[in-house]
């Protein structure tokens, strides 16, 4: 009986383990496992963040200051000499002029091995010496004459302590090769793509042909990076269609809106509510009657309102039965959340808790307990709100201000504290967002706009400056400061 071949290769895909690819043993795939790495097809998208052309041959007479280049030449001379720091000096020619390497770590053997008549070609940094031409440490690796150059530019990867970039290179090349045996499928229409696939837009990204635009490449605006974009926010765009569909599955508190509560608490205002505002809360007002969360982004531009439009939700909750928990991104925002709920609500039948990180001790174990009791039935804060030991009992709405600064699963992880009933959910964010972007970033969420500044209000105006107009900043800022006015750093 025939015995079966113990070296016989194992077909791998997209999904195999990654320690089945050649080269890569237990050590090394666990170093790749801390970057998300675990599967053949993590390699084909974890793409290199620079190139260099290896591709062609610079005359050591043609040199330029801080240039990298590809240079070969025969070894003249190596030496050892004793200078500032004792370093290895290799002269090579190659009939237009003389360039110096120069080692400051190296072995006996490397000094052997570095023979006067020996064919070296080298990569590296030119700089200027004082005696010519240098280059420091340089890569390089005995030729013969005439020896073939690379086909591709040279990637080169972000990486971490005991990954060089060889390695890399040789575990990418083996990903490739499985590419190219069981390519995935392609998902997008081929109009779509500028009749790039997904297979080749991955090739040309790990080996870039030598004629490929490098500035396209540094500016990622070459047709391949374009292509994988596309893919990535049509994946993504499906993804979040997919947590609505499931979110929208649970059940919700269905919250009545009441109008005249509502108008009541407007009317109390020392100001009167814009109609953008108005007809937000009534969008807001509509979405927690239905029986499925609401999952809404407010857009508005700082000043516009849209704490009172939360506001106005948060009573309608807490009118209902249901806790509201309000949270923030930093400390500050919180409490400025805090002193206009205090200010609205302070005397009111809801009472109010504050919960930080920086809330310990005694004073932490109250706060868990009101809210775990619904003594509290508006709770404002900040990350703390959604760890472990937060226990809500009716939590209706939720509300967080400045989306773009948490996850999606931090979202839902407060969401999750409703128990029984999935709570509403209001976002919000004073960045502008196109109406393209938004449609992939938060396909999740319906949107809502405030369009309107109040009376009297003036526009903020966001300016970009350059950085060598610091100082006349500074002292913009200072003479805003003299005036009485505040300046904030973020």
């Amino acid at each position: 009986m025939s015995q079966p071949n113990a070296n016989r290769r194992v077909a791998l895909n997209a999904t195999s383990p990654i320690s089945q690819l050649t080269g890569v043993g237990p050590k090394l795939a666990e170093k790749l496992a801390t970057l998300g790495l675990h599967q053949v097809k993590d390699l084909w998208f974890y793409l290199p963040l620079r190139y260099q052309d290896r591709t062609r041959l610079t005359p050591i007479g043609a040199l330029q200051d801080s240039s990298d280049v590809v240079v070969e030449g025969e070894v003249r001379l190596a030496t050892i000499t004793l200078g500032r720091r004792r370093s290895l000096v290799v002269k090579l020619q190659d009939g237009t002029g003389t360039l110096v390497l120069r080692f400051f770590h190296f072995s006996r053997a490397q000094q052997q091995q570095l023979k006067q008549g020996l064919t070296l070609r080298c990569f590296g940094q030119v700089r200027r010496g004082a005696n010519g031409f240098e280059m420091v440490h340089p890569e390089y690796r005995r030729v013969e004459e005439g020896a073939a150059m690379e086909e591709a530019l040279t990637a080169i990867y972000p990486t971490i302590t005991g990954i060089g970039q060889t390695t890399w290179r040789k575990i990418c090349l083996a990903s490739l090769q499985v590419l190219t045996v069981n390519p995935p499928d392609e998902l997008l229409p081929h109009e779509q793509t500028q009749g790039i696939g997904l297979v080749q837009a991955i090739q040309i990204l790990h080996q870039p042909p030598p004629d490929v635009s490098l500035s396209a490449l540094a500016n990622k605006q070459h047709p391949a990076q374009l292509r994988l974009a596309l893919e990535e926010l049509v994946a993504h765009r499906i993804s979040l269609g997919e947590l609505r569909t499931l979110q929208t599955q649970h059940q919700a508190p269905e919250i009545p809106y009441q109008q005249e509560l509502t108008a009541a608490f407007l009317k109390a205002q020392p100001f009167q509510a814009t109609g953008a505002q108005q007809r937000v809360i009534a969008e807001i007002g509509q979405d927690l009657m239905r029986p499925t969360p609401m999952l809404r982004l407010l857009q508005g531009d700082v000043g516009a309102g849209k704490t009172l439009v939360a506001a106005a939700a948060a009573l309608q909750a807490a009118e209902a039965g249901y806790q509201v928990a309000v949270m923030a991104p930093t400390e500050l925002l919180a409490e400025q959340h805090w002193r206009n709920f205090e200010r609205w609500f302070g005397n009111s039948k809801f009472k109010l808790a504050w919960l930080s990180g920086k809330t310990k001790g005694k004073k932490r174990e109250t706060t868990l307990a009101m809210i775990a009791t619904q003594e509290a039935s508006m709770v404002i804060g900040t990350h703390a709100l959604f760890q472990a030991d937060v226990e809500f009992k009716h939590l209706g709405l939720v509300i967080i201000d400045e989306q773009h600064r948490f996850g999606v699963e931090q979202r839902l992880t407060l969401a999750r504290k409703g128990k029984a009933l999935r709570p509403h959910q209001l976002v919000m964010t004073a960045t502008p967002i196109p109406r393209s972007l938004s449609m992939v970033a938060y396909a999740d969420l319906d949107c809502s706009i405030i369009d309107e500044l109040p009376p009297g209000r003036q526009a903020i105006s966001t300016v970009l400056i350059d950085s060598t107009r610091r100082a006349s900043v500074i002292e913009r800022v200072a003479h805003a400061c003299r005036d009485g006015r505040q300046a904030y750093w973020v």
